[in-house]
């Protein structure tokens, strides 16, 4: 698939202008500021739906310009996010896929993920390399993450550098701004105690454009928050009720972005204070979506609802984001836009917008065309994570057409597809029902790999599933099953954590394991079944080996019960297969699963 060029649309800053004694003046270039959250989930603002955070600012700004509801990341996870933002270009095309230095392969992975550019690629032109060539003052604030001595702000382009270094999270959100080993975030060196990160940011963003008001700009503002470990401000927290789980309702995260929401306040007030809003394009998005499981204190932070997941996953929740544009002299205030969009987007566009023109073709397209209330055609989005997440996300590959998203893992080749106009939340897939689109779909994804380069997964060589503890038990958690089928799937939320969305009998789950002891074994299930959709019977098979069990109504499907259903001996050392199948489909679903447990029995009894 050729990359698309950007088109030259900024007319009305080509057009040359008249003063009061007849001569001819050049409309002066627009200034750039974006500002990035970072893991910000799409549902985090009140203007996109969040009923608990509180977000004036912000609101405030898509009321004075353009939101738009489709847009997307370009990954799951941070760095390959930013590079892609930076570039213009996908990450599958940078060789950058994953958070550096990335999650280091592990026995109990059946695939190995391939090496990747441990820094932004010196060769590759940056929004801040391509704009400074052209005149304007370029300042980095905040996260970088995308390589570090060498590699850092200042080597791609930027003139100013504040707080950006290898570093993923930051040292401390509050000052002093270090870690236990005494490495400081650069530049933030001095700070009175106590102060918190996110203000300081601002603080030095409102500062640099105090500092170049008399020339054009362009300030990224990536802020740390609301990356974990999550830390506020304490007024703030007391503020937020801790809310219920499934719902939105973390104190400490809905603090962290309040203080977001002040700084972009002050950031847009500075803009309207030096007269400069009129003429300056300001851009508010996140690096992937919320993070909503369990990592680390206090998490999860958010719920993406109705998004599917979150950060580390492919699923909505973990790649469509918030995007606003404010930009008064051009975009219309309190529009919207429903057409799929990408962080890729935003090298193109903002080159166009400031009339520079760029040097070599990128993956993303200007969106000048949307901003200024018209159309923008394109094929499809991609998407290539050939890794495993630490929020437990798998390896795989998505591709968005129209209403339609494909994503494929790449595990076991298992394909879902869903109408996104529908189905925004990923509930229904409808692999068999168009398999002829499906395999479409499938195709363009696989030819987009192959022109951009993007790098294969090999099987790992030392893979141990499910291993047996030094106790002899066997522990088959379900975020290990491999699901087969179309709805049943595993559901990472920490209050389900379960396979869940069991509504067809045709569907099952597996699990592979490794058995050091060889021995009889208890089977122990930990079930969950709604009131009145008991009933279901329940097949256990390894090998020729099988018992079933009948599901026992709990009160509620993420009411879990453990139950011992009965015994399997296994001979021999190795590793097994362990499938549960419903028999018979007794409700509207068979039934919630969070664990199979295998425990020896003492031989004596």
């Amino acid at each position: 698939m050729p990359r698309a060029k950007p088109i030259v649309l900024a007319i009305v800053l080509a057009l040359i202008c008249t003063d009061a004694f007849g001569r001819e003046t050049p409309i002066p270039r627009p200034n750039v500021v974006v500002i990035l959250a970072d893991d910000f989930g799409w549902a985090d603002l009140a203007c996109y739906g969040s009923k608990y955070h509180k977000t004036p600012n912000l609101d405030r700004m898509a009321e004075q310009g353009m939101r738009f509801t489709d847009a997307y990341a370009a990954c799951p996870v941070c760095s390959p996010s930013r590079a892609a933002l930076l570039t213009g270009k996908y990450p599958a095309r940078l060789n950058l896929t994953d958070w550096l230095p990335g999650r280091p392969d592990r026995p109990d992975q059946k695939l190995l993920r391939p090496a990747i550019n441990q820094e932004l690629p010196a060769k590759e032109t940056t929004l801040a390399a391509a704009l400074k060539k052209a005149g304007y003052a370029t300042g980095h604030i905040g996260k970088w993450h995308l390589g570090g001595k060498g590699s850092l702000p200042q080597d791609r382009g930027f003139d100013v550098n504040i707080g950006g270094d290898e570093a993923g999270s930051p040292r401390s959100y509050f000052a002093p701004y270090k870690n236990n080993k005494g490495v400081f975030i650069p530049g933030l060196e001095r700070a009175p105690e106590g102060e918190y990160l996110t203000d300081r940011l601002t603080d030095e963003a409102v500062q640099f454009i105090d500092g170049n008001r008399d020339k054009p700009f362009f300030l990224y503002l990536a802020h740390y928050t609301v990356h974990i470990p999550l830390k506020a401000k304490k007024d703030l927290i007391a503020k937020y009720k801790q809310g219920r789980p499934g719902q939105q309702g973390n104190p400490i995260y809905a603090a962290m972005i309040e203080s977001l929401d002040d700084g972009v306040g002050r950031i847009l007030k500075k803009l309207d204070e030096l007269k400069l809003s009129e003429r300056t394009l300001v851009v508010f998005t996140s690096d992937n979506g919320g993070l909503c499981v369990a990592e680390g204190p206090n998490t999860p932070a958010t719920i993406n609802a109705p998004l599917r997941e979150g950060k580390g996953y492919l699923y909505e929740g973990g790649i469509r984001e918030p995007l606003i544009v404010r930009w008064p002299s051009a975009v219309k205030a309190g529009s919207a836009c429903k057409t799929p969009v990408c962080g890729i987007d935003l090298f193109p566009t903002i080159l166009d917008a400031c009339g520079v023109k760029n040097e070599e073709p990128v993956d993303g397209v200007s969106l000048l065309p949307l901003l200024k209330g018209g159309e923008l055609r394109r094929e499809a989005l991609y998407w290539h994570y050939p890794h495993y997440s630490n929020q437990s996300g798998k390896p795989g590959a998505a591709i968005r057409a129209g209403d339609y998203k494909l994503i494929e893992f790449f595990e076991n080749g298992r394909r879902e597809l869903y109408d996104l106009k529908k189905d925004v939340s990923e509930s229904h897939n409808l692999f068999s029902e168009k398999a002829a689109l499906a395999q479409t779909l499938s195709e363009k994804l696989t030819t987009w790999r192959k022109e951009v380069g993007a790098k294969e997964m090999k099987p790992n060589p030392s893979y141990v599933p499910n291993p047996q503890s030094k106790t002899g038990i066997v522990s088959l958690p379900a975020r290990t099953a491999e699901v087969h089928g179309l709805q049943l799937r595993y559901e990472p939320l920490p209050h389900k954590n379960t396979l869940g969305f069991w509504t067809r009998g045709d569907d099952w789950a597996s699990w592979e394991f490794t058995i050091d002891k060889p021995g009889t074994f208890a089977v122990e299930v930990l079930q969950g079944c709604g009131k009145g959709q008991g009933g279901s019977e329940v097949a256990i098979v390894v090998g020729e080996r099988s018992l079933s069990f009948t599901v026992e109504d709990t009160g509620h499907f993420q009411n879990f019960k453990a139950r011992t259903v009965g015994q399997i001996k296994l001979d021999k050392p190795g590793r097994y297969t362990l499938a549960v199948k419903a028999k018979k489909k007794a409700a509207a679903a068979v039934m919630d699963l969070r664990s199979v447990t295998l425990k020896p029995i003492d031989a004596r009894n």
